[in-house]
């Protein structure tokens, strides 16, 4: 009986503490399920090609972006193919928070000044509460200060231009991502009294990975609305993504000149199956302004 209770009583904190670790195991397998798993990296930039992605800059992080567009393909060898031509748009933006994001921008074109306000409501999940797509909200203003024509009476206002966006993803598989982007653009002043002031469109968008650092893009914006300029034609762009540390460099060939979406949605002329291409690329570099942001 002695021997019994003595071989009890030292089995008793073994079991004890097999007890307790059994416990833990259950506690952090509880915690690790209760998490939701973000995904990341839908999109390697703000920008697909013309239009944003639903990525933000991360808390505290300042982009700067430069987007540049040179002549059309088919403008022939006295342009040298578009390279004598040029239209830029320099820009910045900052995450005020992981969710919220503003930005700022001049483009040549019209020499237009835009500004933005970003908000993501939704993050695509899994783990509680799954959420099978990311929601990011977008409105957009433009004013162009290009002068008017001598003798032309108009007012600061018609030289604005507004647009809103729902930009809608899923990150199918870690290669692949697509976007789609009903987009409402309100232009003050229309070029012809036949035209919409209100423009509808909806845009797709879809990246493919090749490798770790290329990806595929290509986005497209069919423009639902009739009362638009009879030359007007749905933008199109393909390209190429390229990142190298804390750049993301994106190559593509595109129809549209404006890189802010009142200037290319309704108005974008060239067919791309005749050659009216513009090649062009954008180049994006973040820089953290505290310690608490990340690149």
């Amino acid at each position: 009986m002695r021997r019994l209770l003595l071989s009890g009583a030292l089995l008793l904190p073994l079991a004890a503490a097999a007890q307790d670790d059994l416990l833990q195991q259950l506690e952090q397998q509880t915690t690790t399920e209760a998490k939701p798993d973000f995904a990341t990296g839908t999109f390697k930039g703000t920008r697909i090609v013309n239009g944003q992605s639903i990525e933000t800059p991360a808390r505290g992080s300042m982009q700067f972006l430069i987007g540049h567009r040179f002549g059309q393909l088919n403008s022939g060898a006295y342009n040298f193919f578009g390279l004598d031509q040029a239209t830029i748009r320099l820009g910045l933006e900052y995450g005020i928070n992981d969710r919220v994001a503003v930005g700022i921008g001049r483009s040549s074109l019209d020499k237009t000044y835009d500004g933005f306000v970003k908000y993501r409501a939704l993050r695509q999940h899994t783990g509680p509460r799954s959420m099978p797509v990311s929601l990011t909200l977008l409105a957009t203003s433009t004013i162009t200060t290009l002068k008017f024509p001598t003798g032309a009476d108009r007012s600061t206002a018609s030289r604005m231009a507004y647009s809103y966006q729902a930009l809608l993803a899923r990150k199918f598989s870690p290669s692949l991502s697509v976007q789609l982007m009903p987009t409402l653009v309100h232009r003050n002043l229309v070029p012809q009294p036949t035209d919409d002031n209100d423009v509808y469109a909806l845009g797709g968008a879809l990246r493919q990975k090749l490798t770790k650092r290329i990806a595929v893009t290509a986005e497209y914006y069919y423009v639902l609305s009739d009362a638009t300029a009879e030359q007007a034609r749905n933008p199109l762009a393909l390209g190429f993504d390229i990142e190298t540390g804390g750049h993301v460099f994106q190559l593509h060939f595109t129809n549209a000149q404006g890189m802010v979406d009142p200037l290319f949605i309704p108005r974008t002329t060239g067919n791309f199956f005749k050659g009216d291409i513009f090649f062009g690329f954008n180049i994006s570099r973040s820089f953290g302004l505290n310690h608490k942001s990340r690149i």
